[in-house]
């Protein structure tokens, strides 16, 4: 059970801090899309979240976003938002994690993942052996097989 708790929890993504994050001896941070940036499938980036980003590559953090979501997808959100992606992240297998800890070159003592799912973010995380900070989801999503994931997630958290 302890590879689905996330070693953090917030609410939303702007209620992170830079200082929090320096003070974890945090540099640099793997992002989750759907949920946890935006509402799911949509390409529209609040001015807060804009903000947010904005604010963490000031203080020197290095970002990259990490989705198990297809490139038609996360690529034209990612470009618009300035930042380095990686889609069909295949979390929770290591294998886009570790791609995107190659692609950010900090240790992963100091590379956090931030996501709003246990069985994807949180559990990809911690086999990875990074820390993790799982969010609340933005909004609710419609299809069933995520209905039933967010039941499960219950259980476990």
């Amino acid at each position: 059970m302890r590879l689905l708790k996330a070693q953090h929890r917030f609410k939303r993504i702007c209620d992170i801090k830079s200082a929090w994050l320096v003070e974890k001896n945090i540099e640099a941070i793997i992002l989750d899309v759907d949920n946890t940036l935006t509402e799911h499938g949509s390409q529209k980036l609040e001015d807060n979240v804009a903000a947010w980003i904005a604010e963490m590559q000031a203080c020197g953090m290095k970002l990259i976003i990490l989705s198990n979501n297809r490139d038609r997808r996360v690529k034209p959100f990612a470009e618009k938002i300035g930042l380095k992606y990686i889609a069909n992240g295949m979390k929770p297998l290591k294998i886009g994690i570790s791609k995107a800890l190659k692609e950010l070159g900090t240790d992963h003592s100091k590379v956090v993942m931030i996501g709003d799912q246990v069985f994807t973010d949180v559990l990809g995380g911690n086999i990875a052996g990074i820390r993790t900070v799982r969010l609340e989801p933005i909004s609710r999503e419609k299809g069933r097989f995520m209905r039933l994931k967010r039941k499960l997630e219950k259980h476990v958290d």
